[in-house]
């Protein structure tokens, strides 16, 4: 998983990268957001979710201590990070502001 991972977080387009849980109360609520997002920003943003449960390495490698915890990159620079429940609004802002 690590060298898909990075492969795609290496890519030119930005890519908003989801570390949630399924038991996360907060997460659940995250997920109708990032379709808004989505569905507004189209194709300047790809985004993934990564269960922490299942990919703890991953978690573990950008220091995730609380989900959800949303990380913006662009060839595989961190541009932005935040834990915690973002709204749409927000987020579109967020990276309309790394979108060249």
């Amino acid at each position: 998983m690590n060298a898909k991972f990075n492969s795609l977080i290496n890519q030119k387009e930005l890519v908003l990268v989801d570390f949630y849980a399924e038991w996360c109360g907060p997460c659940k609520t995250m997920s109708p957001i990032l379709q808004e997002t989505k569905a507004v920003l189209k194709d300047n943003v790809r985004i993934i979710k990564i269960n922490v449960d299942q990919y703890q390495d991953l978690a573990s490698e950008f220091s995730v201590r609380g989900v959800p915890t949303l990380i913006l990159f662009k060839e595989g620079k961190m541009l932005w990070r935040q834990s915690g429940v973002v709204s749409s609004k927000d987020l579109v802002s967020i990276v309309n502001q790394h979108f060249n």
